[in-house]
């Protein structure tokens, strides 16, 4: 079973729109009302697994400043902007799939930010920070950015987003690392890197994969009565990542070393979509359907973009640096 969700994970590109099309088909099939009673268990199973390997005091660590500053300064006096922008002309007669856009450009940084920054060869150190600070900072803040830029155009209860956040973020968070910390004190901290912590991501798959079916199960027939809705939503998607991967390109190559601008990109472009999700199906009842589906479509973008990304990276930044040979000893004479 862990080796399928591995499996899973490394091909999400392929999951998530098989997925959304089995969700498709329930809620052609029957009442997707129904379905909302897996939310709160699946969006707990989505979040709990990655904190539990989340290594938080990394954030103490120093070394890189320059780069986490211009990585936040991106995250929240950038993104967000371009993601309400976008949802302002794209969908201004729909203010929960705007919404969707703007959560999806609220929460910076997941797991993959690590996972793509160390499959470019850039400053994974620096990658753990980003995703540490992004994950709190966007959670704290993204009730706020709500309430200022889309206050009039939906309906929000700024103190009840703030509890589902608490409840879907904090939470497992607190819960995630006593349970890492549990389980070095139990096996120590090198079996826990080598053998357990890893085996956690994966059933975070679960969750995604469940938010997913249930989101484009509940939107299954207004999809079926305007198949366009799919094609309207992704050219702004498509629009939000290829300014942000420039952006960020650019500012990276600028001002910062080769490891730490490749961080910064996937510090930066990286959403946490499966946060975002949550969100979404949680804090907004039946309306935020919408911005789920939105949400669930940003991910086939983030997966093929990040990919393509690490090819052009020796290009756009230069070949690693090989580390240097040590030389061997030479016999006594």
């Amino acid at each position: 079973m862990l080796t399928l969700l591995k499996k899973l994970s490394a091909h999400l590109i392929l999951a998530i729109p098989v997925m959304m099309l089995a969700g498709f088909a329930c809620g052609m099939l029957m009442d997707a009302s129904q379905l909302k009673a897996l939310i709160v268990p699946f969006t707990f199973l989505m979040v709990y697994p990655m904190m539990v390997t989340l290594k938080v005091r990394k954030v103490f660590e120093g070394g890189d400043i320059k780069a986490q500053v211009l990585t936040q300064c991106i995250n929240f006096g950038v993104v967000p902007f371009l993601a309400f922008a976008a949802g302002r002309i794209f969908f201004h007669d729909n203010p929960y799939m705007a919404l969707g856009l703007l959560l999806a450009g609220l929460v910076p940084t997941s797991g993959m930010t690590i996972s793509w920054t160390g499959f470019a060869k850039g400053n994974m150190s620096a990658a753990v920070k980003m995703t540490v600070i992004g994950l709190v900072a966007g959670s704290l803040a993204t009730p706020f950015y709500v309430q200022a830029l889309m206050g009039t155009a939906i309906e929000m209860s700024l103190l009840a987003v703030f509890k589902q956040i608490v409840f879907i973020v904090f939470l497992p968070m607190v819960l995630g690392y006593a349970t890492q910390r549990y389980l070095v004190k139990k096996y120590g901290q090198p079996r826990f890197q080598r053998e357990i912590g890893p085996n956690f991501p994966p059933l975070s798959t679960v969750g995604v994969l469940g938010i997913v079916f249930v989101a484009m199960a509940l939107k299954a027939r207004t999809i079926a009565a305007a198949p366009e809705m799919l094609l309207s939503i992704l050219a702004p998607l498509a629009l939000i990542y290829a300014l942000n991967f420039i952006l960020s390109t650019v500012v990276g190559k600028a001002l910062l070393p080769r490891g730490d601008a490749i961080a910064l990109v996937y510090g930066s472009v990286m959403r946490n979509l499966s946060i975002a999700l949550a969100i979404a199906i949680n804090a907004f009842g039946a309306e935020g359907s919408d911005a789920a589906l939105v949400i669930a479509m940003a991910y086939i973008i983030q997966v093929q973009s990040a990919a393509w990304y690490v090819r052009f990276t020796p290009k756009l930044f230069g070949p690693a640096e090989e580390p240097e040979a040590v030389p061997e000893p030479q016999p006594a004479r």
